[in-house]
C-alpha cells in the first residue's frame, strides 16, 4: 500500500537508537504505548493533537523536555514553572509552525482561545 500514514491516525515511538516504531491511535493505544514500552526512559512519542476546549487537566513529562509545535489554532501554554526559573509562565502558539519546549518535570496545560491543532514530541 502506498498510501501514507496521517499523525491524526498513527503516532510513532522513537527508541534511543533512534529507531521508529509506528503506533495506530486506537482506544486502547495508551495501554498499548505502557504494555510495549513500559516507563518510556529513553524514548520519544510523537503524536498530533486537535483541541477546541481548554484542557481538562496539568501533565508533566518526568523523562525530558516536551516540545510542543502549532499546526493551527490559537491557545496559550501555561507551566507552572519553579521559583527561580527564568522563563515565560504562559506562552501564546497562534502562528502556524510556532513552538515551545516544555522544561523537563515541569506542570503545563492549555488555555484554548480558537479550536487548535498541535505536534507533540514528548519523552
Amino acid at each position: 500500500d502506498n498510501t501514507p500514514a496521517t499523525i491524526d491516525s498513527t503516532f510513532v515511538v522513537f527508541d534511543a537508537r533512534g529507531q521508529a516504531t509506528p503506533i495506530g491511535v486506537t482506544p486502547g493505544f495508551w495501554d498499548e504505548l505502557n504494555d510495549r514500552f513500559g516507563d518510556f526512559s529513553g524514548k520519544l512519542l510523537v503524536s498530533s493533537f486537535h483541541f477546541e476546549k481548554d484542557w481538562p487537566t496539568w501533565e508533566c513529562h518526568p523523562h525530558g523536555d516536551e516540545w510542543i509545535g502549532l499546526l493551527s489554532g490559537d491557545f496559550d501554554l501555561r507551566m507552572d514553572l519553579p521559583d527561580g526559573h527564568n522563563g515565560p509562565r504562559s506562552v501564546r502558539l497562534h502562528k502556524p509552525g510556532a513552538f515551545v519546549i516544555v522544561p523537563k518535570g515541569v506542570w503545563h496545560t492549555a488555555k484554548v482561545r480558537a479550536p487548535s491543532s498541535a505536534l507533540f514530541v514528548t519523552p
